[in-house]
């Protein structure tokens, strides 16, 4: 059954990082964009207003609508820009209340995806003490690691302790507890993972598994470093809006494209948000399966004709999945 309002609150999603560069607006976008397609009613918020590149992806996709004449979805949005008062006091009240406003303004729909600054700011806080769901998008590597636990080195050991943003989660937990709201999911996505098993990779692999006891989040596989996602942005489309069914921008898709398709869906899943259910399962999923086992025969094979059909096949199980 699919989650509609029916008089309860709406379900928040947070996309928060006080790292720039982790992906947070494309996650927000394809998040959104997939709840829509799902019939839900969406809100957004962005309360990194001044950068603005979740506010950004959403014009571009009005303009590109009002230039193709497609019905392409899209969430009611608001953006928050931070106080420009000299009193830290007022200003945070300031921006409090025009959070409020823009809250209330939402509150009919089903989902709030809510993208947040890439620093510890109030808005930043007050974003964050709202998320049923906190999604953070962190980008394989020690250095982005850093702004979730320390890293420590001794000898040829590596060992966390927990940095001031995952303290600062902490803290909005805490307040959600004393404010009797539903307990926060938090959920660690490694974006940008490399596609060879790297001992890179595994050691952090291995560093969020310890650190996900201590802090409690789950972690969910990302996105790939992919061309495609920076080819969308300006159009302001996302991976699920491309395709040969009703209402789809009509485009090819290339092995690339259907394998950030998957990574999409995998994340999905991993979120298990209310009512999103994954419909792409039973003989779909299995015929993908088959498809991906076929390529990687073909590969190690060095079979190039078997190689060709198998991505033929990808795109015919895309094809079918998505009709």
């Amino acid at each position: 059954m699919k989650y509609r309002h029916g008089g309860r609150r709406p379900h928040v999603v947070v996309i928060g990082n006080e790292k720039g560069g982790s992906g947070k607006s494309t996650t927000a976008m394809h998040l959104t964009v997939s709840l829509l397609k799902r019939d839900f009613r969406v809100g957004t918020i962005d309360l990194d207003a001044r950068q603005g590149s979740f506010s950004r992806y959403i014009e571009n996709r009005l303009s590109y609508i009002e230039a193709t004449g497609l019905e392409l979805p899209c969430p009611e949005h608001r953006r928050i820009y931070s106080s420009t008062r000299d009193i830290q006091e007022v200003a945070e009240q300031e921006e409090k209340q025009s959070l409020q406003t823009a809250w209330a303004a939402l509150d009919n729909n089903d989902f709030i995806v809510i993208d947040t600054p890439g620093s510890d700011s109030s808005l930043s806080r007050l974003g964050h003490i709202m998320a049923d769901t906190l999604v953070t998008p962190l980008n394989d590597s020690f250095l982005d690691m850093d702004m979730l636990g320390r890293v420590e080195l001794d000898g040829e050991d590596y060992y966390l302790s927990p940095s001031v943003y995952s303290q600062m989660v902490w803290e909005q937990r805490q307040q959600r507890a004393m404010d009797r709201l539903p307990p926060m999911d938090w959920i660690i996505m490694r974006n940008r993972l490399s596609h060879i098993n790297a001992r890179n990779k595994k050691d952090i692999g291995q560093l969020l598994e310890q650190l996900s006891k201590r802090l409690r989040f789950r972690i969910a596989p990302g996105f790939g470093e992919r061309v495609v996602f920076r080819e969308l942005f300006p159009k302001g489309l996302t991976l699920l809006d491309l395709g040969d069914s009703k209402g789809d921008v009509a485009m090819s898709l290339s092995l690339s494209h259907v394998a950030a398709r998957q990574e999409l869906r995998q994340l999905l899943e991993v979120l298990n948000l209310p009512g999103h259910v994954d419909e792409q399962t039973g003989d779909a999923a299995a015929a993908e399966g088959a498809a991906a086992q076929l390529d990687q025969t073909a590969v190690s094979a060095g079979d190039g004709m078997r190689a060709a059909a198998g991505a033929q096949m990808r795109e015919e199980v895309e094809a079918a999945s998505e009709a």
